[in-house]
Order: structure tokens, then C-alpha cells, then sequence
């Protein structure tokens, strides 16, 4: 009986110990080996820290009294972009009109500029009922002396200034050969006088006696 009994015992000791090994946790190799130190989490490390070993951030901003936070306004080219289109309609009143509407409420140098360019321009236009090439010689004369580059006026402006120094020449040569014309005309008519007053001396003349 007590054979028969150790057996059954035995089976059951078996299970109970291999159910015990496999519900047991592995042992971690930090445990097993005492000689390893286990390294901190970085949280734990970031904790651990004083605050004098973090280094300071430098930041380069400018002094406040440096700062220029003002923007410059953005210029408003309506109606000058409207008076170059009224120009290449042939609309030259109207392009007029807009010109000094612009140089109206538009207060600034660059402005004053293109404005003045156009109004001069179309002042050089025979076509136009503002025809003044005199008026317009006259004041880019002073408008000629600005630097338009530098004001950065508007692109059609520059163009518009050199075609206007391109026409002002023309000009000038128109008024020298007017001028030219007129002294010839007098010189002809001079001529032709003598002319007439030497024939009739001759016709007049009697004939000498035999």
C-alpha cells in the first residue's frame, strides 16, 4: 500500500513543481550578476541634475531703442497705372487727369517724379490738347537732375523719362531747322530783290549814243 501511494504521490509533486517554474517571473541579469550597476533613466538622470550645470542661452536680439519697427507705406499706383493706360488708348485728357490725381494725393519724392514725367510727357505730344513743348522743356529740366533709379520709381516711368529726353532732342533739332529755314527764307528774299532791282537798272538803263 505504501508503494502504491508513493506512486501517485510522485506525479503530483512533478506537476506542482514544473507549474511553479513556468509561473515564475524571470530573474533579471542586474540581479543575477551583483557586480552590474543599473544606469538611471534619463527622467531620472534629468532630475538628478543641479541647476548650475545647465548652460545658459545667449540670445543676440537688438536694444529696443535700435529697433525700427516702422514700415514704410506701400505706394498706391492706381491712378498713375490708369493715366498709362488712358495713354495708350490716345485718351490724353484723361490720362492728364490722372496724372494730377496722383500727384495730388501721392506726397513723396518718388511721386513727384513720376508725375511730373508724365505730365511732361504728354505735354510733348503734338496730338494732345496740352501740346507745350516749351513748358515741358522747361520743367524736366529740373525733373531731369533726380535720380529716378534711386527713387525707384515705377518701371513705365523711366521709360517714359528717357523716351522724353529722346523726344526733347527731336524737338531741339526741329526748332534749329526752323529756325534755319527762316534765315534762308530771308536770305532768298533778299536775293531776289537785288535781283529784281539790278533787272529793272538794266531795263532802264538807256542805250549809249553812236
Amino acid at each position: 500500500m505504501q508503494s502504491t501511494g508513493s506512486k501517485l504521490t510522485a506525479p503530483v509533486v512533478l506537476a506542482l513543481l514544473l507549474q511553479a517554474c513556468v509561473a515564475a517571473p524571470p530573474v533579471p541579469e542586474t540581479a543575477a550578476s551583483p557586480n552590474v550597476v543599473a544606469e538611471p533613466a534619463p527622467e531620472k538622470q534629468a532630475a538628478t541634475r543641479s541647476p548650475d550645470d545647465v548652460p545658459e542661452l545667449t540670445l543676440s536680439l537688438p536694444a529696443p531703442g535700435n529697433c525700427d519697427c516702422s514700415t514704410a507705406p506701400a505706394p498706391d499706383y492706381t491712378f498713375l497705372e490708369k493715366g498709362y493706360r488712358a495713354l495708350l488708348d490716345g485718351e490724353y485728357d484723361d490720362a492728364m487727369q490722372h496724372f494730377q490725381r496722383y500727384h495730388r494725393l501721392e506726397t513723396s519724392p518718388r511721386a513727384d517724379l513720376e508725375a511730373g514725367i508724365a505730365i511732361a510727357y504728354v505735354q510733348m505730344l503734338p496730338r494732345s490738347s496740352f501740346y507745350d513743348p516749351q513748358v515741358a522743356r522747361s520743367s524736366f529740366k529740373v525733373l531731369r537732375e533726380k535720380n529716378a533709379k534711386k527713387l525707384r520709381v515705377h518701371d513705365y516711368t523711366r521709360l517714359m523719362r528717357q523716351s522724353l529726353i529722346n523726344l526733347l532732342e527731336l524737338q531741339s533739332d526741329i526748332d534749329e531747322l526752323k529756325a534755319r529755314n527762316i534765315t534762308l527764307k530771308d536770305d532768298l528774299k533778299k536775293r531776289e530783290e537785288a535781283l529784281k532791282r539790278l533787272r529793272d537798272l538794266t531795263l532802264n538803263q538807256k542805250p549809249a549814243a553812236q
